[in-house]
């Protein structure tokens, strides 16, 4: 097979890394670029590609009744690196898929230096690519400076922008497992067969009270000028902003004490923070649905002020990053392409999705979607009727010009399939859920086998 251009992938984040995979695997060679560890990004802490900086959570593994959990089981169809290193280093917990992120990291990473098809470059892009290549942009929320100010430039469209923040990690040893205890909420149990795979500190009325009072009075980091007007992402919100919603917002978001017992007392706790497993020899744990972005010191102070947390050690403290992203629908095609330059396509974060699995969904896509240009196949867009599919409808069709924001994967996205004589909501619902996904990867695996190429 003769290659017509050079291909690069800009971008050594999850989506970066699985295009470069996809395309490498497909039998074409490909330069990947990362400038890290030469140009540093305010939230990642290592060198190592496909860092995960926030949770080390890819969410439900369910793909009966989860969308995301059907978005693992399509990409796992198509042969994902991100998918086969997240399922080699999984650790407990509960119906999720999570992962010892340093382990995770460094397997995306030596799978990637390895691969004879793959040249990596520690080299910052600065300007989007001419046309004498072929390239995917999967830079991600942390596109440097230089960058996202040529993209701006290129796609004549106002960069969008959102804040996204990150949550504490603790040192195991250092929570009083005298009041804390391990359960998953309602006892499931998880992809692993772990029974109780989270760390539960209990919280009585007046400890949350004060909680939420601490939160509101503390010091927070304060925004430069012009990142003043920028938004949070809704579903990763500080808990701070959540506590000034209301006094009972944190009790019904991470603080829920629904399907928990005490198992040292045998009471029903008014409010728990939940700590999640985060390296596989179960020495960190983080502090869930707590990403923060209050002053370190206040941070210290309100968070051993929960029960179970009064000796605390903290390996990382929460923290707070702008994240970019382009109006994809005004700027890409179905193929992932810049309307403007078709040799360039986009992937990952930066096209408006949100999540690490949504992120390497783009990746996958776009790698596949060049890897078939190239070989001059037709009619290959993946079906509406799978998650992965319904990605590329969210993040390509123009809705309102002026409002378009990031978006996990969810059933409002995917196609409903009607049945009828079905009474009760609930079990059709449920019913619905399945027939999806039984579709969904049906029609993965035939789309897999139209366009199979696996030269390398």
């Amino acid at each position: 097979m003769s290659i017509k251009n050079k291909i690069i992938v800009i971008g050594g984040g999850l989506a970066g890394c699985e295009a470069a995979w996809q395309i490498a695997n497909m039998g074409l060679q490909v330069d990947l670029y990362e400038m890290r560890p030469k140009v540093k990004t305010d939230a990642h802490q290592t060198a190592h590609l496909a860092e995960l900086v926030c949770s080390n959570s890819f969410r439900s593994d369910d793909m009966n009744n989860n969308a995301v959990g059907l978005l693992h089981a399509e990409m796992r169809q198509l042969k994902s690196l991100i998918m086969m290193s997240a399922d080699k280093h999984k650790i407990p917990a509960g119906g999720a898929l999570a992962v010892d992120r340093e382990e995770f990291s460094k397997s995306v990473h030596d799978n990637i230096v390895s691969h004879p098809l793959i040249n990596l470059i520690n080299q910052e892009y600065t300007d989007l690519p001419d046309n004498s290549v072929k390239a995917i942009v999967a830079t991600g929320p942390l596109t440097s400076i230089k960058l996202t100010e040529n993209i701006i430039k290129s796609t004549n469209n106002k960069n969008l922008a959102f804040f996204d923040a990150i949550a504490p990690i603790i040192y195991k040893d250092s929570i009083d497992m005298n009041i804390a205890w391990y359960q998953s909420r309602y006892d499931k149990i998880g992809t692993s067969g772990d029974k109780a795979a989270y760390i539960n500190c209990p919280l009585n009325k007046d400890q949350y009270i004060d909680f939420v009072n601490k939160l509101n009075n503390a010091n927070y980091t304060e925004f430069k000028e012009w990142e003043k007007n920028t938004p949070y992402f809704e579903s990763c919100l500080p808990i701070e902003v959540l506590s000034n919603r209301g006094l009972n917002t944190l009790r019904f978001g991470p603080m829920k004490p629904i399907g928990l017992n005490n198992k040292h007392t045998n009471v029903k706790p008014y409010a728990v923070v939940q700590l999640r497993q985060d390296n596989v020899s179960a020495t960190l744990y983080n502090i869930v649905g707590f990403q923060t972005k209050m002053k370190y010191q206040d941070q210290i102070e309100i968070f051993r002020s929960i029960p179970a947390l009064e000796n605390a050690r903290f390996a990382r403290l929460g923290g707070l990053h702008r994240n970019t992203f382009i109006n994809s629908p005004l700027i890409l095609d179905k193929q992932l392409r810049f309307k403007k330059q078709s040799h360039i396509r986009f992937a990952g974060q930066i096209t408006g999705v949100e999540g690490y699995v949504e992120s390497a969904a783009m990746g996958l896509l776009a790698g596949r979607f060049l890897v078939y240009e190239e070989l001059n196949k037709k009619n290959i867009q993946i079906p509406r009727s799978t998650a992965l599919g319904s990605l590329i409808e969210h993040v390509t069709t123009i809705r309102d010009k002026n409002l378009f924001q990031p978006m996990n994967i969810n059933y409002g996205l995917i196609p409903k399939i009607s049945i009828k004589n079905y009474k009760n909501k609930k079990e059709k619902k449920e019913l619905n859920r399945k027939k999806i996904a039984i579709k969904a990867i049906n029609e993965i695996k035939l789309w897999s086998k139209e366009f199979s190429t696996n030269l390398y």
